[in-house]
C-alpha cells in the first residue's frame, strides 16, 4: 500500500506542475531534492513571482524511522517506528480575485519492534481560501469535491465537508479560514471499507484537484484589482498564516518530527499585513466574505 501510494503522488505532483505552469504562462517550478536525516526524504517543487502565481509549492515526502517522543505520547505508544508519505500543496495568486487553496493527501503506517503493522489509515482533503466572494466559484469547488465523494459514499461529502468546517476555524478569531472543502483523517479499514477502498477515495479525491481549482483560476485570473484589493487580500493572508502557525496539526507534525523547516513553511505567503483592529467597511464586498467566514454556508 505505501509503494502503491507513494507512485500514485509522485505522478500527480508531476500532473498537478506541469498544468500550473501551463496555467501561468510565466514561471515554472523550481525542484529541491532533499533528505532527512532520519530517513526519507522528499521532493519539494516551488513556483515564484509568476504572472498568475506570486508563491507556490506542491510537496511530496516519504519519511520513516523511529517515531519521535512526542508523537509517541500524542499516540499513545512507546518504542514504534512509523512511515509517511504524502502530497501537500499550497497556492498564492497575485490577483485578490483568485482564491488561495490547500490540499494535502497523506498515508501514515506505525510498526511494532518487529517491523508488523500495527495501524495505518489515509488522511487529507482540499479547500478554497477566497478574498472576494464569488458564489459560482464556491459552489463549483465543492461541487467537483461532492461528485468525487459520492462514487464513493453518498455520506461522504456531508460528512467530510463538515469536518472542514469544523478544522479549518480560526477559533481566536471566531472565523473560518475559508470557504471549506473536505478534510478527512485516520481513515482506517472497517467491515464497509478497506484500505485499498480507502485508498480509491484519496485518490478519487486527489485526481478531481484540477477540476476544482483550475476553472476558477482561468475566471479569475486577468480582472483588474485596485491597491484596495491587495491591501484586503493581504490582511486576509494574515489570517492564514495565523491559522498555519497556531492549529494546524501538519504543521504541528512537522515541527514535532524534526521535518523540513523550509518545506513546513512553504505554505506561508510571501506578502502580509496586520492591520490593528482592522474592519472591513459595512455592506462592502470585504464585509460579505467576513459574514461567511463567520457562519459557514451549504453550497452544494
Amino acid at each position: 500500500m505505501k509503494d502503491e501510494f507513494y507512485q500514485y503522488i509522485q505522478n500527480l505532483q508531476e500532473s498537478i506542475t506541469s498544468k500550473l505552469e501551463e496555467v501561468d504562462g510565466s514561471a515554472t517550478f523550481v525542484e529541491d531534492i532533499w533528505e532527512r536525516p532520519e530517513g526519507g526524504g522528499g521532493r519539494t517543487r516551488v513556483i515564484e513571482n509568476g504572472a498568475v502565481f506570486e508563491k507556490g509549492g506542491v510537496n511530496i515526502s516519504a519519511v520513516h524511522g523511529a517515531l519521535p517522543k512526542s508523537m509517541q505520547n500524542y499516540f499513545g505508544v512507546t518504542d514504534a517506528d512509523f512511515f509517511a508519505c504524502g502530497l501537500s500543496l499550497v497556492l498564492h495568486p497575485k490577483n485578490p480575485f483568485v482564491p488561495t487553496v490547500h490540499a494535502n493527501w497523506r498515508y501514515f503506517e506505525m510498526y511494532d519492534q518487529k517491523g508488523a503493522i500495527v495501524d495505518q489509515w489515509f488522511g487529507g482533503g482540499q479547500d478554497l481560501t477566497p478574498y472576494y466572494l464569488f458564489h459560482e466559484d464556491a459552489a463549483h469547488f465543492h461541487s467537483i469535491c461532492k461528485e468525487a465523494c459520492d462514487k464513493h459514499d453518498p455520506g461522504f461529502y456531508s460528512t467530510y465537508k463538515k469536518r472542514c468546517d469544523e478544522y479549518f476555524w480560526n477559533a481566536h478569531r471566531n472565523e473560518a479560514r475559508g470557504i471549506g472543502g473536505l478534510f478527512f483523517d485516520y481513515c482506517k479499514s472497517t467491515p464497509e471499507m478497506s484500505m485499498q477502498d480507502w485508498y480509491n477515495f484519496v485518490t478519487e479525491v486527489g485526481n478531481s484537484f484540477l477540476e476544482c481549482y483550475i476553472p476558477i483560476v482561468t475566471k479569475r485570473k486577468d480582472l483588474n484589482f485596485t491597491n484596495e484589493n491587495r491591501d484586503w487580500q493581504e490582511v486576509r493572508r494574515g489570517r492564514y498564516v495565523e491559522f498555519n502557525l497556531v492549529h494546524d496539526k501538519g504543521t504541528l507534525f512537522g515541527l514535532r518530527t524534526n521535518g523540513r523547516i523550509e518545506s513546513i513553511l512553504m505554505s506561508l505567503p510571501p506578502h502580509v499585513q496586520w492591520k490593528y483592529d482592522h474592519h472591513p467597511e459595512t455592506g462592502s464586498e470585504e464585509e460579505k466574505l467576513i459574514q461567511v467566514l463567520k457562519n459557514p454556508k451549504e453550497w452544494v
